[in-house]
């Protein structure tokens, strides 16, 4: 029995001599950080690669991981410079720069840099009135980087950066909002309406002006061209009442000429004696006595002008 239990110990001390050994070997993968202690002391970080420990003596007791990573900051309630309460989450983007001081500097750097979010977010958001708050998410944001890049100094980690996930108001005030945007859109399409029919009206005007314009210059040069006409109308008869005279002299001075234009006189008289028929016209007794009429108005005389007296003709017996 001795001798079995003699043999158990040395077993059970060999199997640990192997976990030891193997314990001691490290492998350690890229962007990982692994923190040994020697006896309880910071002894050395191992970086990525192949690592061999003393057993029993070394031990790796911290793992950091230094990829970015984000951390949700969960909602809080936060009241704005205008005392209305808002519900805000948001995430956070930190990285692990220093592994020895993100084991040693703080016990958990997560939480505190969740906590410090949270209370620098609430800081400045009570700095803010309500409508600012959903203008102002980029001063927001930069406030909480600021500080947790101050006290990540001290921690072993960076801040990269803070984005503000939601800013929820209460169901009241977004009701208020809600109509404070439809009253806006509405008075924006009602100014909108009234600039189109405003320019709608001008060009309107500004057509009716054109026309009228445009009209009253083409009445004007139609009169234009009818006095045009008119007096080139006139003109064209004058130039034939002058061209006719002047024949009719020629004529009158031609021989015969005399006899042929008392014949056309006459003619015409007897034509507007037969227009006369059934007509209510004061006219002389007389009117049938032509020759009569033709000495009273000189055609005879102008007609038969008197001949000039030969001073070597002998006078009549």
């Amino acid at each position: 029995m001795i001798d079995i239990a003699v043999m158990a110990v040395w077993g059970l001390v060999f199997i640990v001599l192997i976990v030891k050994f193997f314990q001691s070997i490290r492998l350690v993968s890229t962007q990982t950080a692994h923190i040994v202690e020697r006896l309880g002391r910071y002894r050395k970080t191992l970086d990525a690669g192949f690592h061999a420990l003393m057993p029993f003596i070394d031990k790796v007791t911290f793992v950091q991981d230094l990829r970015e990573e984000a951390i949700d900051v969960p909602p809080q309630e936060c009241f704005t410079g205008d005392e209305v309460q808002v519900s805000v989450d948001g995430v956070i983007y930190i990285q692990v720069m220093d592994p020895v001081k993100a084991s040693y500097g703080i016990t958990d750097y997560r939480f505190a840099a969740v906590q410090l979010a949270k209370t620098t977010t609430r800081s400045v958001i009570g700095t803010l009135d309500l409508d600012r708050t959903f203008e102002e998410r980029g001063i927001i944001s930069a406030k909480v980087v600021e500080v947790l890049d101050e006290a990540g100094a001290s921690w072993g980690i960076r801040v990269l950066r803070y984005e503000i996930k939601n800013i929820t108001p209460p169901d009241t005030v977004r009701v208020a909002m809600e109509k404070q945007v439809r009253a806006e859109r509405e008075k924006r399409a009602i100014m909108a309406t009234s600039e189109g029919e405003k320019q709608s009206r001008i060009n309107r005007s500004e057509g009716e002006k054109m026309e009228l314009i445009n009209r009253s210059e083409g009445e004007k040069q139609r009169r234009i061209n009818e006095a045009e006409g008119k007096a080139q109308e006139i003109l064209a008869l004058a130039e034939a009442t002058a061209g006719s005279i002047t024949k009719m002299a020629q004529v009158v001075m031609s021989k015969g000429g005399p006899q042929a234009l008392k014949l056309e006189v006459s003619e015409q008289f007897i034509d507007a004696l037969k227009s006369l028929e059934n007509s209510k016209i004061i006219l002389p007794a007389n009117v049938a006595q032509y020759d009569g009429w033709v000495d009273n108005l000189g055609l005879n005389r102008m007609l038969d002008p008197p001949q000039k007296s030969d001073p070597q003709a002998s006078p009549d017996p």
